[in-house]
């Protein structure tokens, strides 16, 4: 990945101190403009929350804010971080887990922002700050590059695929951003991988800024005083060195701060992308598009010879070898195996990985400076990274801090991966996030597990970091009510039919009995499978549709879909236990079908549970308990939405009232009362809202 910084790229000196302080009570109070000049209504939680971000952002201190549905928490952090931008001529990053808070606050909340501002005539200033979406490199049409295609496409596409290049040199005419994503039906990943702007010959040298997409994009990024993008671009870009800016302060740009929202799954996202990723189908892209030796297509037709062409051909045999052995030897049985030791393969792909770097550096070292120059220089650079990433897998380099594994992957299982991630978060964390000199903010509705902030900071390295927690507004003893089926078997194999029976008898029963929409929360596609077919016909017979994750329909679809019908009944898995936002009586009930513990099965988890024993803790109590804890209290926070919601959470797990560990469970509740309930009095137990 290209880093965001550029060569010249230099920290501004100092700006003048920020009036945030001063002006924030003034925006929060309860006689304060955003009560009196747009009647929003005064929420002290909310002027909280403002006002220790402020305090954090101003002395480029760190805070982790616990923020409960309703506090208003995105006003909280960008009203103040808008007035340290402006004031400091400083970039505020703020990253999120899910696309659909991403457009609330491109959307909404900045829109709003500005509407704040310009109702005062003291905060006039602030109302034409300026923002931006980030979004990978990747994403974005370069039109240098695809001139180039344009021009050398008998060379570099086989001419099946002239007529999906012309399309994208057609809409290239018509769009107004130039991101893949705005093209429809998506164009070939062969032919984008030509013309988008992930290569160092899109830059600023070689590119018009008037017409490259990526160059305008980036132009609207430097001027912009807030830049939004998603946790996995803001780690990968983390994790590339994009925010290595020597002796400057910031994460991503010098100068900046930053303000992570939906924090509780920052470890996780961390974890995906700060460890190697090298796979058969990653291998065969990069090499083919030196040389395809099926179409005889590739840079390696215009730029090389036939001795460069065979050294393509014995990477891509010895890659089909390599990775069909990695197949067959561990991954014959299992879809995901753990690797301890080296010698599990030998490096097959070492010497012609080697052998291509040396000819296509060779290649590039006869042409003239240019872009094409940088272009050959830009793919020998990939080949010489994907060597050195294999070797480390390979002699499994640092155990101690690594877990490695390989992996099937992709639609049909037949990509083979290979893969490591760090065993504990914490240290880089510490170090890349809470170690630049500036403001970190972390924060969500779900940080704390009883009240205390401890176990999160400790996972975050973030120990001295200082912790606050504002607790939703929201009237739950009013609009909440929770119901327990006590008589549900426990998950074990020899209760395992009778569950799903009593399962199916359950979720059709509690679901029909809510006249509003129903989410069904799931931690297995096979029991969401069999429930489905189980009761598809039922809810047809009554007039309620049925949304299952895992068909045609996309999880945002999924959403909208159950907010148009109002009664519709969503079955999900693990994506939907958090991020989903259907307000209003289209979601009246949110049935949680197990405890959503997470078997130690996966390498990852595996290899912390073995840290966690081998320092003599309780893997449970420290790792499987907190994780399942966060992701109920997610999972249940689906339900209210906003002041005026009504509904009810149905848990048909007994466990959470016959297990010791169920009083953690009950704790996360915004309402401790959990009514009882068995097939023998539900009639008579089960009242939903009316």
């Amino acid at each position: 990945m290209i880093g965001l910084t550029e060569e010249n790229d230099a920290l501004p000196p100092p700006p003048p101190r920020s009036r945030a302080p001063e002006l924030v009570p003034t925006l929060f109070a309860q006689d304060g403009v955003l009560a009196t000049a747009l009647g929003l209504e005064h929420r002290p939680q909310q002027e909280a929350m403002a006002r220790g971000v402020t305090a954090a952002q101003s002395t480029d201190a760190s805070l982790l804010f616990e923020a409960g549905t309703g506090v208003g928490k995105s006003l909280a952090y960008l009203l103040p971080g808008i007035i340290q931008a402006v004031d400091e001529s400083r970039q505020m990053i703020v990253s999120t887990h899910t696309i659909a808070l991403q457009e609330q606050l491109d959307k909404n909340d900045l829109p709003l922002c500005r509407r704040v501002f310009s109702a005062d005539e003291t905060f006039e200033p602030y109302a034409n700050f300026k923002s931006a979406v980030l979004v990978g490199k990747a994403n974005y049409l370069c039109t240098t590059r695809l001139a180039v295609a344009l021009r050398d496409k008998q060379e570099l596409i086989p001419t099946a695929e002239h007529t999906e290049l012309q399309r994208i040199a057609t809409w290239a005419g018509t769009t107004e951003h130039g991101i893949r994503h705005e093209l429809q039906p998506p164009p070939s990943y062969d032919v984008w991988d030509l013309v988008n702007a992930d290569s160092s010959s899109c830059s600023r040298k070689y590119c018009n800024h008037e017409s490259c997409f990526y160059q305008k994009a980036r132009a609207r990024l430097r001027a912009a005083h807030v830049i939004i993008l998603n946790h996995s671009l803001f780690f990968a870009h983390i994790a590339a060195g994009a925010g290595e800016n020597g002796s400057a302060r910031g994460v991503l740009f010098p100068d900046d701060f930053v303000v992570l929202d939906e924090a509780h799954t920052v470890p996780a996202v961390a974890t995906e992308h700060c460890g190697l990723h090298l796979s058969s189908y990653g291998t065969d892209r990069m090499l083919k598009h030196l040389f395809n030796p099926r179409t005889r297509r590739g840079l390696m037709v215009k730029h090389g010879g036939a001795t460069e062409r065979q050294l393509v051909e014995d990477a891509l045999e010895a890659s089909t070898q390599f990775f069909a052995f990695v197949s067959e030897k561990l991954l014959s049985q299992q879809n995901i195996v753990r690797v301890r030791e080296e010698g599990f393969a030998d490096s097959w792909l070492d010497g012609p990985l080697l052998a291509l770097h040396k000819a296509v550096r060779q290649r590039a070292d006869k042409l003239d400076d240019g872009r094409e120059r940088d272009e050959l220089l830009d793919q020998a650079q990939r080949i010489a990274t994907y060597q050195t990433g294999l070797r480390q897998f390979l002699s499994v380099a640092e155990p101690e801090k690594f877990v490695y594994w390989v992996e099937r992957t992709g639609r049909r299982q037949s990509i083979v991966t290979l893969r490591t991630a760090p065993i504990d978060i914490a240290p880089f964390l510490k170090e890349e996030l809470f170690g630049c000199d500036t403001s970190v903010v972390c924060t969500s509705a779900t940080l704390a597990l009883a009240g205390r902030m401890k176990p999160f900071q400790v996972r975050m390295g973030a120990t001295e970091i200082g912790a606050a927690i504002e607790r939703s507004p929201f009237d739950f003893a009013r609009n909440f009510r929770a119901f327990v089926a006590t008589d549900m078997p426990l998950p074990t194999r020899d209760e395992a039919r009778l569950a799903r029976d009593r399962l199916v008898d359950y979720i059709r029963y509690c679901a029909l009995r809510v006249s509003g929409g129903t989410l069904v929360l799931f931690t297995s596609y096979a029991d969401l499978r069999h429930v489905a077919a189980e009761l598809e016909s039922d809810f047809l017979a009554a007039g309620r549709p049925l949304l299952c994750q895992g068909g045609d329909l996309s999880r945002t679809a999924l959403a909208d879909r159950m907010r148009e019908c109002g009664n519709a009944v969503l079955f999900g898995t693990d994506s939907f236990w958090t991020g989903i936002d259907v307000p209003g009586p289209a979601l009246s009930q949110v049935i949680i079908t197990r405890l959503p513990f997470e078997v130690p099965t996966h390498p990852v988890l595996e290899a912390r549970t073995e840290l966690i024993r081998d320092r003599g803790g309780n893997p449970f109590n420290e790792l499987t308990l907190p994780d399942a804890l966060v992701k109920f209290r997610q999972g249940v926070g689906r339900l209210i939405r906003q002041a005026t919601d009504q509904g009810v959470v149905t848990l048909l797990d007994a466990r959470i009232v016959h297990k010791p560990y169920g009083r953690w469970f009950i704790d996360c509740l915004p309402e401790k009362e959990l009514v009882r309930m068995d097939r023998t009095n539900r009639d008579t137990r089960f009242l939903p809202f009316a």
